[in-house]
C-alpha cells in the first residue's frame, strides 16, 4: 500500500485494553502449552508444603490438567485473591532479593485462567469444609462450599479455548505429554522427600515415595541402575555444587536427560548447559546429550530470577565462576579408570522382547541319545582352557583372529592375574586377554566369566590423552625438537588461527612460528607422541580450535575444553593403530592401564573404548532368554 506523502500520517488513537484483553497478552508469557501450565500448579503445590503431589494429565494436557496436594491449603479469601493478578504469599520484601519459594510474581492462575476454565478446590487442614472458586476466560465466579480433603485440587480444562490462535499451534497429544513428562520429573527431584505420581489419561508413569535424593535421582533419570550414576561434589567460594552423574555410557540423543537446580528451582540455564556440555564433551559421542541431576546453592544476591516470566531463566552475577565450578567437579566424577560402566551394545538394546525361545536341556539332566553335558567350569580370571589354546589358531577362513601362544608377561600385574578368582574381579573388571581379532580388538574374559571387547586403538588414544594431560598440568611435558623443522601448508584463515594460539600450544610442545602467506614452521612435538605426521596433526588441532566455540586465545590458562580438545586431536596421532598386532602382555598392560586411568571407558571422541556381554546378555542373542 503506497503512503500519501503530500499528507500528514493520521493520528493512531491510543486507548486503554480491556482487563480481559491484558489478562491474555499477559497468559501468552506464563502459559505458551501445557506443560507451562503444569509447572506453575505444581510449584504452587511445593510451596504449599505438600508432601504429596499427584499429577493427571488427558490428551497432552491439552483437554484436562489435574494437580491434587496435601498441602496447607486456602480459605475462601485466600481463593479470590489468588485467580487475582500480582497476589502472592510468597514475597516477604519489595526487593525481590530473598526469593525462597518457586512462584513469587502472582500471575500463574490468573494467567491459566484467562485462557482456560479454571477451578480451585482447596481446603486448610482443621476447616469444617472445603470451598470452590471457577474462572473461565479470566471471569471469576464467586467462592462456593464444598467438599474435599485438606489440601488443594487444581483443575485445567480446555486450554486457550479463549486464545484459539494460540491453541492451533499445540502440538500433538504425545508431544505436549512429552513435554509436561520432563517437567513433572524435574520438579519431583528438586523435592525429593515429597512423593509423586504422574498419570498420562489412563497410564501411571511413576508413583515414587518420599525418597533420598539417590533414590529419586535413579529414578527420575532411569540410568538403568545405580552403578551407572557418580556422586558430584564441588565448592567455590560460597557456590556448591552437588548432585549426581551417569558415566558416559549412559547418554540421550537430546539434553531432556539434564536436570539442574539452582537454590531449588529446576532452570533451563544455557550457562549450566554449556558446561556440561564442556565436561562431557570429550567422553560421549558428539551429537549426544549427557544425563545428570545437578543441584547449585548460590547466595541469592548472586543470582537473579526475575529474568522470564517463565522463571527458567537465570542471570549468574559471576557467570565465569559457575561454568568453572560446575566442568571441575565433573571432570573429577568422570576421573574413574575404565570398568566402573561398561557401554551396553545397541543389538542387545534393540532386540525385540517377542524373540522366540529356545528350549535346551539342563547340564544335570541329559537327553536322550546325547551324552551327559559337562559340568559348568568356574569363573576364573585367567581365560578358561588357556593352555590347551596355545599354538592354535581358530579356523575362520581368514587370519581373522589369533589366539595368542606367547607366555603371560612375568610382571606382578600378569602374575597376580593369571592366578587370580572370583574374589579379585573388582581388581581387575576388564579381565584377562584371550585373542586379538581382526588386527582390532582385543577379546577378554573377566572375573565374573563375562565377555570383553576393547578396540586396542580407541583406548590407547585415551591412555595417551590423559598422559599428555597430566604431564601439561604439572609442567612436565616435554618438546622434542625435529631435526629439520617442517613447513606446512594451511589455509590462511587455519594459519592464522593455529598461530593465534602458539603461545598456548607452546606449552604442549608444539612449537610453531609463521612462514608467510599460509605456511606455518614447525620446530618441535611432544615427545609422547613420536608422531611423523606434523602437517596432519597441525590441520587437526586447527579443524578442533575453528569448531571450537569457547576458543580464546588470550585464556591460556584454562584446560575446561579448550585445550583438552587439542590433547584429544593429538593424542589420536600418538596411538597405537588398528592393525597393529599385540602380544599377550601388550594386551593384559593394555588392559590394566585403561583399568587405572581416568576417563578411560571412552576415547577422546567420546565413542566407546570397550564393551561388556555378560552370560544373560549372550543368552539373549542365542535366544535362551
Amino acid at each position: 500500500m503506497m503512503r500519501d506523502s503530500s499528507s500528514p500520517p493520521a493520528r493512531p488513537v491510543i486507548r486503554r485494553l480491556s482487563e480481559q484483553v491484558v489478562n491474555r497478552i499477559a497468559a501468552g508469557e506464563v502459559i505458551e502449552r501445557p506443560a507451562a501450565a503444569l509447572k506453575e500448579l505444581v510449584e504452587n503445590a511445593i510451596d504449599s508444603g505438600a508432601r504429596r503431589i499427584a499429577v493427571l494429565l488427558e490428551r497432552g494436557g491439552i483437554e484436562r490438567i489435574e494437580v491434587v496436594d496435601d498441602g496447607c491449603g486456602m480459605t475462601p479469601d485466600d481463593l479470590l485473591l489468588a485467580v487475582e493478578r500480582h497476589c502472592t504469599s510468597k514475597l516477604r520484601d519489595e526487593t525481590l532479593v530473598r526469593i525462597e519459594t518457586l512462584g513469587f510474581r502472582g500471575e500463574a492462575l490468573p494467567s491459566i485462567g484467562a485462557a482456560a476454565r479454571l477451578t480451585v478446590t482447596s481446603r486448610p487442614h482443621g476447616a469444617d469444609s472445603a470451598w470452590r472458586v471457577s474462572v473461565e476466560g479470566g471471569l471469576v465466579g464467586a467462592p462456593a462450599p464444598c467438599a474435599g480433603p485438606p489440601g488443594t485440587r487444581v483443575t485445567v480444562e480446555d486450554l486457550f479455548f479463549a486464545t484459539p490462535a494460540r491453541r492451533k499451534f499445540l502440538k500433538s497429544p504425545r508431544v505436549e505429554a512429552g513435554h509436561a513428562d520432563i517437567t513433572v520429573r524435574r520438579l519431583a527431584l528438586s523435592v525429593p522427600d515429597v512423593a509423586f505420581r504422574l498419570q498420562l489419561d489412563d497410564r501411571v508413569v511413576f508413583d515414587l515415595p518420599a525418597q533420598d535424593l539417590e533414590s529419586r535421582v535413579a529414578a527420575i533419570l532411569e540410568s538403568e541402575g545405580a552403578d551407572g550414576m557418580l556422586p558430584v561434589e564441588g565448592r567455590r567460594g560460597d557456590l556448591v555444587l552437588d548432585g549426581f552423574a551417569c558415566g558416559p555410557s549412559v547418554h540421550r540423543a537430546t539434553a531432556s536427560g539434564q536436570i539442574l537446580l539452582v537454590n531449588g528451582r529446576p532452570v533451563v540455564d544455557p550457562v549450566l548447559r554449556t558446561a556440561v556440555r564442556v565436561a562431557y564433551r570429550h567422553v560421549i559421542e558428539h551429537g549426544r546429550h549427557a544425563v545428570v541431576a545437578l543441584s547449585l546453592t548460590i547466595p541469592p544476591d548472586l543470582v537473579d530470577v526475575n529474568v522470564h516470566p517463565a522463571k527458567t531463566e537465570l542471570r549468574f552475577a559471576d557467570p565465569a565462576a559457575v561454568r568453572g565450578l560446575v566442568i571441575g567437579a565433573l571432570g573429577r566424577a568422570l576421573g574413574s579408570g575404565a570398568g566402573v560402566a561398561g557401554v551396553r551394545p545397541g543389538l542387545l538394546q534393540s532386540r525385540p522382547a517377542t524373540a522366540s525361545r529356545i528350549w535346551y536341556p539342563s547340564a544335570d539332566a541329559p537327553s536322550a541319545g546325547l551324552a551327559p553335558a559337562a559340568a559348568p567350569a568356574p569363573a576364573i580370571f585367567s581365560a578358561p582352557g588357556r593352555d590347551s589354546l596355545a599354538g592354535t589358531r581358530l579356523d575362520l577362513g581368514a587370519p581373522a583372529a589369533r589366539v595368542l601362544d606367547d607366555p603371560p608377561a612375568a610382571t606382578p600385574d600378569a602374575a597376580i592375574l593369571a592366578d587370580a578368582t572370583l574374589a579379585d574381579a573388582a581388581d581387575y573388571p576388564l579381565g584377562a586377554s584371550v585373542a586379538q581379532v581382526m588386527g582390532t580388538y582385543i577379546v577378554a574374559v573377566s572375573g565374573d566369566g563375562s565377555l570383553v571387547l576393547v578396540d586396542q586403538h580407541a583406548a590407547h588414544e585415551r591412555l595417551t590423552h590423559e598422559r599428555l594431560r597430566a604431564r601439561y598440568l604439572d609442567g612436565t611435558l616435554r618438546a622434542q625438537r625435529l631435526l629439520l623443522p617442517e613447513v606446512v601448508t594451511l589455509p590462511r584463515g587455519q594459519a592464522d588461527l593455529l598461530l593465534s594460539f602458539a603461545g598456548t600450544l607452546a606449552a604442549l610442545g608444539v612449537e610453531i612460528e609463521p612462514f608467510g602467506g599460509g605456511a606455518v614452521l614447525v620446530r618441535a612435538l611432544p615427545a609422547l607422541l613420536g608422531t611423523d605426521d606434523p602437517a596432519g596433526l597441525l590441520r587437526d588441532m586447527a579443524d578442533e580450535l575453528a569448531e571450537d566455540d569457547l576458543a580464546d586465545p588470550g585464556d591460556t590458562g584454562a584446560l575446561d575444553g579448550r585445550l583438552d580438545a587439542v590433547i584429544a586431536r593429538m593424542a589420536c596421532h600418538g596411538s597405537v593403530r588398528a592393525g597393529r598386532s599385540l602380544t599377550r602382555a601388550e594386551m593384559d598392560a593394555l588392559l590394566r592401564d585403561m583399568e587405572r586411568t581416568p576417563r578411560a571407558g571412552t576415547c577422546s571422541h567420546g565413542r566407546p573404548t570397550w564393551l561388556k556381554l555378560s552370560r544373560t546378555d549372550l543368552e539373549k542373542l542365542f535366544g535362551r532368554k
